[in-house]
């Protein structure tokens, strides 16, 4: 199993009034790990755009442990959780530079035709891509 770790200061305007880091950014810290994991991986989501397939987020799910702080490196630890040739469920954990982990989480994703966003199947379309996740996976 793969698990990438990607480091993020965390800057002013990710927190509020009392330095701690709004919920919503650990979304956008996740789409970061997700990114280097396929990257890691040999992959690029711009490849997929450029043969019409997106790869939309279906369900999200995280659990605030710990607060990440102002002027804080956190480690956004991203792996494969689960995969089935059509479904990638993504893991994650963020934990600041005291060792707490602030976040776990998933996201599940599903790549689909650009123009009908009906699913593809990525063994099919991308065989490179399939025997990465098969083997990278959890």
């Amino acid at each position: 199993m793969l698990v990438t770790n990607s480091e993020v200061t965390v800057r002013y305007a990710e927190t509020d009034q009392m330095g701690v880091v709004y919920h919503a950014n650990y979304l956008v810290w996740c789409e970061i790990g997700r990114t280097e994991l396929i990257e890691k991986l040999g992959f690029r989501y711009a490849e997929m755009e450029k043969v019409g397939v997106l790869s939309p987020v279906t369900n999200i799910q995280l659990s605030y442990k710990a607060p990440a702080k102002y002027g804080e490196t956190v480690v956004v630890r991203t792996w494969i959780e689960e995969y089935n040739g059509i479904r990638v469920t993504y893991g994650y954990e963020i934990v600041n530079e005291n060792g707490d982990t602030c976040v776990t989480g998933q996201s599940e994703h599903v790549c689909v035709n650009k123009n009908t966003f009906r699913p593809i199947h990525i063994k099919k379309r991308f065989p490179d891509w399939h025997e990465a996740y098969e083997k990278h996976k959890k």
